[in-house]
């Protein structure tokens, strides 16, 4: 069983920066992919970044090269770096971890990005 438990959201203007943290507990936590994904108003759950453990990443190509995932494995956190924010980034941020067909999800955290 992981329990995931996200932070760091918050409002900020367009142009500014957020970084998102997901606190994981459990074990083997360092044999998890990392992900993150976000949910508009009235739209679908859409892929953000993701990160293997083998510190590989990907990115949905809306955020490409303004948002950086990482890992730290010996705090069991998983970071979203934010930046050049865009009112259309407004979302609710999950933090999520698989493995072997197992996924798991946070309670989300809340980003509004103000014009």
């Amino acid at each position: 069983q992981v329990q995931l438990v996200e932070s760091g959201g918050g409002l900020v203007q367009a142009g500014g920066s957020l970084r998102l943290s997901c606190a994981a507990s459990g074990s083997r936590l360092w044999a998890y992919a990392m992900g993150w994904y976000r949910q508009a108003p009235e739209k679908q759950r859409e892929l953000v970044a993701t990160i293997t453990r083998d510190l590989s990443t990907n990115y949905a190509d809306s955020v490409k090269g303004r948002f950086t995932i990482s890992r730290d494995n010996a705090k069991s956190t998983t970071y979203l770096q934010m930046n050049s924010l865009k009112t259309e980034d407004t979302a609710v941020y999950y933090c999520t971890a698989s493995n072997n067909g197992r996924d798991y999800w946070g309670q989300g955290t809340q980003v509004t990005v103000s014009s």
